[in-house]
């Protein structure tokens, strides 16, 4: 059975962005401005997790 430890979101309002993370074990929220040019390169961090250099971590 999984467990979530944290959601996130990312949230776009009037062009600022906004990254929104829940501790869902301590229930505290933390947010963080996030520069639209990190937002354009979100797809290719993902891809950095599920790559192999990564897999080393698992």
């Amino acid at each position: 059975m999984e467990n979530p430890l944290y959601s996130a979101e990312l949230v776009e309002e009037n062009g600022v962005y906004t990254l929104v993370v829940t501790d869902l074990c301590r229930d505290t929220v933390q947010t963080a401005h996030v520069p639209k040019r990190a937002v354009d390169k979100l797809p290719y961090f993902l891809s950095l997790l599920g790559s192999r250099q990564f897999s080393a971590f698992r």
